[in-house]
């Protein structure tokens, strides 16, 4: 017995466990479907079907017509959302979001203007006169989805597969409580619904065509009969049951056929879609009009006109409650869907979308909020009630513990949320929120590992692509080489000489060729440049905001810096005079060279150091020992030319000269030391009696040293040897004949320091008694 003629002669299945609730669907299906009328806006959800969100096309301040596209779907899974009607886009924001999490999403907001104008639209006449894939993009274009809930793109389940579709099911059952919006639907346009039927026939080429329609709706049984006129399309009424409106029960009531866990529908070659996808395919194609408005059912003792009602896709949930007159009560529930496997709205300005098929605003006393949850006692009544043949009980504590494995293992992704678990639970647990959560969680995962799976591909294959690229360059690499070197083999066979070798000889050459002069020139002239940019710097910090008080200090050290500078460059010429006289080697010369660099060196350390103490503002009394030691300094140089007058008149030759240059050179710098020494004494406040006991050896020491310079004065003019200073005053003449010349330049050295020692003594006494003591003649000499 074939399909037709089984189900001819009243033979149906059954499908496991299953619910009787009380129906409630009157007294909204007792009244004509009304017109909603247009609200002050609407809110369009840029997605609201299974798949992605298309891409937006129109912006803010824009105006459009009706049913004109507001986005551009670019894949099949990607469905259009169409103006409802004319007016202004006034914003595209995040607003309150149609689902069960309440919250926002990318919203396109619509302010109506009233003309209701359309854009330009295209008719057909005869839809038998197009192929199936151009009624197919039409239907896409349209943006019609599945109205029965779930909201699958209509086109994508049309489109043939592997296995040929040879069952169309057009779903009329509407068995939830209290939804009778496709009762209404096939009581007044049954002949729009056939014609839609007829569409779907032509595109799908089904061998049986069955229109299934629960029992308890007689009068949309009788309007469908009545308007039939092909024998080929068989409508049969199907026992009142919850859930036989449910995809794979109604295919399992009759066909007798069980969809596999984790298949479809055409797995089997079986489509099924419901009356009210088919009227919007015949608006679609006949009339090209899209998917702009639907039927929805207003239902609950909170309202005081029930009823069913033309929405535009858009309208505000709270539009409607005040459109259809709610009584609100305290902490009034408002439900989109039914009560099975509907959800509570968080916001009531949440928009109809083209899968809302109910508005349920519930007393208290008619259908009371869940109670309070309890742990399961395992009775198994759940079980008993699942339609997909699962173990609610079992997929309860693996969601809890999100053992993914076991869910899967389970089949939770066969479970329709259709909620007949927890109507029959005793314990109060709201099964279907668990599995719910558990599925989010797990398509989540999903999708993170497919992220880690393309990025895992992506690198990859940049590491392939990378390595290909590095033997691709060591070829070219090779082959270059390979010429270079054949090309330089060439080179020398015809020139007879390496080219490397030539080039390496012709730097070295160049090298060469450079002149130690020219670079001993250009060393000096940095070491120059670095001098002077010392000396800028220095410049630049004593001109700086707050350093006029050591202006004079920073003045005297650069003078002192100046003196030191000519003092050493006299000193190089007259070295340099005497290796000329004296003709000694450029050896010689060079070392010598290299002193005075280093002696350099240091009295630009000794200035570097002076001008530092000055900016750090020292005492006036390190000015007055930088005095004192200038007064010695002279001094030493008073008695070098003495000595140096002397020893022209006795004749003595310029070897002789350049060591009395030398020696007074040593005194000069024994005497800045100990006339550094006798200022930090004075600055150090010393007692009287040690000042006192200090003048009077001073006083010893410079009349010794009178002596021994009126004695060497007797000697010179006696015609003695300049290297041999006179002996003692007591000494015999045998002694005095053997003196050694070294201590007789120590002995003169000595009586130079204590002779500039006597005289600083003398000025400190002066400074600190402020007396007018006269100076001998001797000492002013």
């Amino acid at each position: 017995m074939t399909l037709l003629e089984s189900l001819k002669a009243g033979k149906l299945h059954d499908f496991h466990g299953g619910i009787h609730p009380p129906q409630r669907k009157s007294p909204a299906n007792l009244t004509p479907i009304s017109q909603a009328g247009l609200p002050g806006e609407l809110i369009l959800q840029v997605r609201q079907h299974i798949g992605q969100p298309a891409q937006i096309k129109v912006a803010v301040g824009e105006r459009v017509l009706k049913g004109q596209h507001l986005t551009e779907p670019l894949n099949p899974m990607m469905i259009p959302v169409h103006a409802p009607t004319s007016g202004t886009i006034s914003a595209i924001e995040d607003r309150p979001l149609c689902h069960p999490s309440g919250l926002s999403g990318l919203c396109i907001v619509l302010t109506p203007d009233g003309q209701e104008e359309w854009r330009q639209r295209f008719p057909v006449a005869d839809y038998r006169l197009l192929d199936a894939d151009v009624l197919l993009t039409r239907l896409h274009q349209a943006g019609v989805t599945g109205l029965g809930g779930a909201g699958f793109p209509a086109h994508v389940k049309l489109t043939p597969r592997n296995l040929a579709i040879n069952t169309l099911i057009i779903n009329g059952v509407e068995c939830e409580p209290y939804i009778s919006a496709d009762d209404r639907l096939m009581r007044e346009h049954p002949q729009d619904i056939l014609q839609g039927i007829d569409i779907l026939r032509h595109i799908v080429k089904p061998e049986h065509t069955i229109l299934a329609v629960e029992d308890n709706k007689p009068e949309a049984l009788a309007a469908l009969k009545a308007a039939n006129q092909d024998a080929s399309l068989l409508i049969v009424a199907v026992p009142t049951k919850y859930p036989s409106g449910g995809e794979k029960q109604l295919i399992e009531i009759l066909t007798g056929r069980q969809v596999p866990s984790k298949g479809l529908p055409a797995d089997l070659g079986i489509v099924v879609q419901n009356v009210g996808t088919a009227f919007a395919v015949k608006n679609a194609i006949i009339d090209d009009e899209p998917l702009i408005r639907r039927v929805v059912t207003l239902a609950g003792e909170a309202f005081s006109e029930p009823g069913n009602a033309w929405v535009h896709i858009g309208t505000p949930v709270r539009y409607l409650l005040q459109r259809y007159g709610l009584k609100a009560e305290r902490e009034q529930r408002v439900i989109m869907g039914g009560p099975m496997m509907g959800f509570t709205l968080h916001s009531a300005a949440a928009p109809i979308i083209k899968g809302s098929n109910c508005v349920l605003a519930p007393k208290y006393a008619e259908l009371s909020p869940p109670a309070e949850e309890m742990a399961c006692i395992r009775c198994s009544q759940c079980a008993d009630a699942c339609p997909a043949s699962l173990l609610p009980q079992q997929l309860y504590w693996y969601a809890r513990s999100d053992d993914h494995d076991k869910l899967h293992s389970h089949n939770l992704f066969d479970c329709i949320e259709c909620g007949a678990c927890a109507y029959v639970c005793p314990s109060n647990i709201p099964l279907v929120q668990y599995y719910r959560v558990a599925k989010a969680d797990i398509r989540h995962a999903e999708r993170e590992a497919e992220l880690a799976d393309q990025a895992k591909q992506r690198f990859e294959a940049r590491q392939e692509r990378l390595a290909r690229e590095k033997a691709e360059r060591q070829v070219r690499q090779a082959k270059a080489a390979a010429e270079r070197q054949a090309r330089m083999a060439e080179q020398k066979a015809k020139t007879g000489e390496d080219p490397v070798a030539a080039a390496l000889a012709r730097v070295k050459a160049r090298q060469q060729a450079a002149a130690p002069d020219d670079m001993a020139a250009a060393r000096a002239a940095r070491k120059e440049e670095a001098r002077r940019n010392r000396a800028l710097k220095q410049e630049a910090q004593a001109a700086a905001p707050g350093d006029s008080a050591n202006e004079d200090q920073t003045t005297a050290t650069k003078d002192k810096q100046s003196a030191v500078a000519a003092a050493v460059a006299r000193a190089k010429a007259r070295k340099a005079a005497q290796q000329a006289e004296a003709g000694e080697s450029p050896a010689a010369s060079a070392a010598d060279d290299k002193q005075a660099s280093v002696k350099a060196a240091v009295a630009r350390a000794k200035a570097r150091k002076a001008a530092q103490q000055a900016e750090a503002g020292e005492s006036p009394a390190a000015t007055a020992e930088d005095d004192k030691t200038a007064a010695v300094k002279a001094a030493v140089a008073r008695a070098k030319a003495r000595k140096a007058a002397q020893q022209a008149e006795a004749g003595e030759s310029p070897a002789a000269t350049a060591e009395d240059d030398k020696q007074a050179a040593v005194k000069a710098a024994v005497a800045r030391a100990k006339a550094r020494k006798a200022a930090q004494q004075a600055e150090a406040d010393e007692s009287p009696t040690a000042t006192a006991e200090d003048d009077k050896t001073a006083a010893v020491k410079a009349a010794v040293a009178r002596a021994k310079a009126r004695k060497a004065a007797q000697q010179a003019e006696a015609g003695e040897s300049p290297a041999a200073p006179a002996a003692p005053v007591d000494a015999t003449p045998a002694e005095a004949a053997t003196v050694d010349p070294a201590a007789a330049k120590k002995a003169a050295i000595k009586a130079a320091v204590a002779k500039a020692k006597a005289r600083q003594a003398q000025q400190k006494q002066a400074t600190s008694t402020s007396s007018d003591k006269p100076l001998n003649k001797e000492d002013e000499s």
